[in-house]
C-alpha cells in the first residue's frame, strides 16, 4: 500500500498545470530557471517554488553550474510517470501553444 501512496503522491503534483508543463518541457532538454520564467511567464519564485516541489518528489534534479541552477528529468526509475509524459507535447508545440515562436525555432 505503501507504494500506491508514493505514487498517489507523485501523480498529485502532475495535476497542475504549470507543473505539468515544467516536466513535459524537461523531457527534452534542461532549462534553468531563467528560460523557464521567459516561457512561462510567471515569477522566478513562482518557477523555483514549483521546482522545490518536483525536486522534493524526485521527478527533477539540479545541477549548477557558475551562478546558473539547470533543471533536468529525474523519472527514469518512475515508469508511469515517464507514460504520462509521453502522453504530453513536445517543447515546439508547448512553446508555439504559448505564442513563444522565437523560442520554438530554437528548439531542435
Amino acid at each position: 500500500m505503501e507504494q500506491i501512496h508514493e505514487m498517489a503522491d507523485k501523480l498529485k503534483l502532475l495535476s497542475d498545470y504549470t507543473r505539468l508543463t515544467l516536466l513535459s518541457l524537461l523531457k527534452e532538454r534542461e532549462f534553468c530557471v531563467c528560460e523557464l520564467v521567459e516561457i512561462l511567464e510567471i515569477s522566478q519564485p513562482g518557477v523555483s517554488q514549483h521546482l522545490r516541489k518536483l525536486k522534493s518528489h524526485g521527478l527533477v534534479k539540479e545541477s549548477k553550474r557558475g551562478q546558473w541552477v539547470y533543471y533536468s528529468l529525474n523519472v527514469d526509475s518512475l515508469p508511469y510517470i515517464k507514460f504520462v509524459l509521453d502522453c504530453t507535447p513536445d517543447t515546439r508545440t508547448i512553446l508555439a501553444a504559448l505564442n513563444k515562436t522565437e523560442l520554438a525555432s530554437q528548439c531542435k
